[in-house]
């Protein structure tokens, strides 16, 4: 009965599918400056993996800074893509990977992946030693719009069952997910203090982190609120 009033609720707060980020972020700019900062070296001459790279954007421009590039993700339709769209550099899945890397960046992956501890195990197991990971991910999951598209207004994902939210999507989308983790680009409610546990637990460790608060949030940022009013973490991690 409360999933069906919550229901009922989304129903009249959203009919329809809320507006997702339209890119405009990024326009005119470099995602990987954006997203990375200070943390983006000089990869010239550099062996880099685009981990997790979908449709091969952010390849086309590693190569462009004159990376050799290998573009990893699991699905091949995005891959074929990203082949079209960046011939100079080598696209396909993790295992099949031909050299080990310098750098492996993953960008606004680390909330999707469905086994983020796997991963982090992969990508340990892909780098040279010596090399690094650097990885750019939001929002978490107790960020306003921590929820995606399921943040029909802020903090709508917390506010209401996973059973509600998902039924109010199945009226907008037919694909027959049953939780979060099921959807498109799946969901796994990444809080900072869980990425922080993963990489504790996994081959990597971490060499350096930042917290970047959402914008006009900085005088209210702090290690009591980071979860609440981080916009992105970047993260530097290298072998133990």
């Amino acid at each position: 009965m409360f999933t069906a009033l919550q229901y009922r609720i989304l129903r009249q707060v959203a009919p329809g599918e809320p507006q997702g980020m339209d890119g405009s972020a990024y326009a005119n700019k470099s995602k990987l400056e954006v997203l990375l900062g200070p943390m983006l070296p000089d990869l010239r001459g550099k062996v880099v993996v685009d981990f997790g790279c979908g449709e091969g954007g952010e390849s086309a421009e590693l190569v462009e800074k004159g990376a050799k590039v290998y573009g990893v993700d699991i699905r091949e339709d995005v891959l074929a893509i990203a082949r079209s769209r960046c011939p100079e550099a080598w696209f396909g899945f993790a295992e099949q990977l031909p050299e080990k890397a310098d750098y492996i960046i993953s960008l606004d992956s680390f909330e999707h992946f469905g086994d983020p501890a796997a991963i982090l195990a992969i990508m340990a197991r892909l780098l040279k030693p010596g090399g690094h990971v650097l990885t750019s991910f939001g929002p978490t999951w107790y960020h306003p719009l921590g929820g995606h598209l399921f943040s029909v207004f802020p903090w709508s994902h917390i506010l209401f069952s996973e059973a509600a939210l998902i039924r109010w999507r199945s009226d907008i989308r037919s694909d027959g997910a049953t939780r979060f983790s099921e959807c498109a680009g799946g969901l796994n409610q990444m809080t900072i203090r869980r990425f922080e546990r993963l990489v504790e637990a996994s081959p990597l460790r971490i060499d350096s982190m930042e917290c970047k608060p959402i914008r006009r949030t900085d005088r209210f940022h702090n290690r009591m609120t980071r979860e609440l009013l981080t916009a992105i973490v970047r993260c530097k991690m290298t072998p133990r």
